[in-house]
């Protein structure tokens, strides 16, 4: 072979390895250099309580771990809008998606299990990112199917929009020494509708430490018991007016019955099929509160008719930086004003950076209105055990903390094998 013909084997060569190697026209191109397109699946952040369990129903998608690393954030928040309870889906863009938003609302049925709402939400969430899927690579592989519509019938609940709930959970620990033993049981019956809304609740509470010191046996018990209801009437979009009750007894508060009607009306200055997002509510009741003490009160009463009202203003807001809630409230009793409460709570999530997040929970009260407090005081035990109330002025709490998240930004799938938590508890649920 001469020299011409080696060197044109050797472009001929070379031409049909670039033929092999190059991908043929009209298939998919490295992309890693080009940041300006998209990658082949879409990039979604799930955020509110529980939310990242739906990350499964969306195979056409990749889960980010926070909200700079994704293309499209999805808020899933319970609500309640003119046509009652809901389950809210916030969709906004970002990036090359960015300014593109939409809302999509799904209603339970009246008695609706919890996994068929579970199923609908995912469901809705699926048909929320399809219009954004469409323009990633993946929507090649993506197939819509449509189900033929099943003709309306009568619905009849034979429960009237009724939902109950009934509890029991003991919690049993000791050592040779000590032993804590704890019950608590609970039965709700709620009805919900656009117009109206009925809460009731019965609950009971006990709890007893046993000690013994050097062949000292030392026991400390408190119990209580209550029975709430409410009722509410929603007027329209901003104003509801309604009343509230609650009967009981109490170690604690030395409470032998006490009893508490108090009617009570509501504005939301935001309509309230906004809450998901913000809410700024002024509520306002007063009513009487008829009370036996177990034990004469340092103002030697042992039984009395109160009446007291109170204010109260709480900002409820979403937003993409994070979350805010805060209310403060006051209260006195009319026949001495000076005998009264101020109260403030706040809780804060902001989000710093990508994946820091600054958590801060604060609250306190002023107390001037301690009108049950025992006139025998409380023992040793009662006090080291808080089993008994104890005078004082004020109350406060404050936490706060950093979370940082790092690593893969598409690692947030749910795994519940194995639980996620322990702990000793007896309960029983309907």
């Amino acid at each position: 072979m001469n020299r011409n013909t080696g060197l044109s084997f050797f472009i001929a060569a070379a031409a049909l390895v670039l033929v092999l190697v190059s991908p043929p026209s009209g298939f998919p191109q490295d992309r890693s250099g080009d940041p300006a397109l998209p990658p082949d699946n879409l990039i979604v952040f799930l955020a509110g309580t529980g939310a990242a369990s739906y990350a499964l129903e969306i195979p056409f998608a990749e889960i980010a771990a926070d909200p700079e690393s994704a293309q499209i954030v999805v808020e899933i928040t319970p609500g309640r809008d003119g046509e009652g309870d809901c389950v809210t889906l916030s969709f906004s863009g970002r990036g090359i998606f960015q300014g593109r938003a939409d809302t999509l609302t799904y209603h339970p049925g009246p008695g609706e299990p919890a996994e068929t709402t579970r199923k609908e939400v995912g469901r809705l969430l699926q048909l929320g990112l399809v219009r954004f899927a469409a323009r990633t690579p993946s929507a090649g592989r993506i197939d819509v199917v449509f189900q033929d519509q099943v003709k309306p019938t009568a619905v009849s609940d034979p429960w009237n929009f009724w939902v109950f709930s009934l509890s029991v959970n003991g919690f049993l620990s000791g050592q040779k020494a000590y032993r804590s033993q704890s019950w608590h049981g609970a039965a709700t019956a709620n009805r919900v509708t656009p117009e109206w809304k009925i809460r009731t609740a019965l609950e009971f509470n006990w709890d007893k430490n046993s000690y013994d010191y050097q062949g000292f046996l030392y026991e400390s018990a408190s119990e209580s018991r209550n029975a709430t209801g409410l009722i509410v009437w929603s007027l329209d979009d901003h104003w509801s007016i309604g009343v509230s009750a609650a009967a009981g007894d109490s170690t604690y508060n030395n409470y032998d019955f006490r009893l508490a009607v108090k009617p009570a009306v509501e504005f939301d200055v935001f309509p309230y099929a906004e809450s998901t997002k913000k809410q700024l509510c002024i509520l306002y009741y007063a009513g009487p509160e008829f009370v036996r003490y177990r034990e004469e009160t340092i103002f030697d009463k042992r039984r009395e008719t109160l009446w007291k009202e109170t204010l109260s203003i709480a900002l409820d807001l979403k937003r993409p930086w994070g979350s805010l809630s805060a209310a403060l409230s006051g209260s006195h009793y009319f026949h001495d004003f000076r005998k009264n409460r101020l109260r403030f709570e706040a809780d804060i999530s902001w989000r710093i950076v990508q994946g820091l997040s600054l958590n801060i929970d604060v609250g306190g009260s002023r107390i001037r209105d301690q009108l049950a407090l025992a006139k025998g005081g409380a023992s040793l035990e009662e006090v080291l055990l808080r089993r008994r109330q104890l005078a004082t002025g004020y109350d406060y709490y404050l936490s706060a903390g950093l979370s940082y998240t790092f690593g893969s930004v598409r690692g947030t799938l749910v795994n519940p094998r194995f639980g996620s938590g322990s702990g000793t508890s007896i309960s029983i649920r309907f």
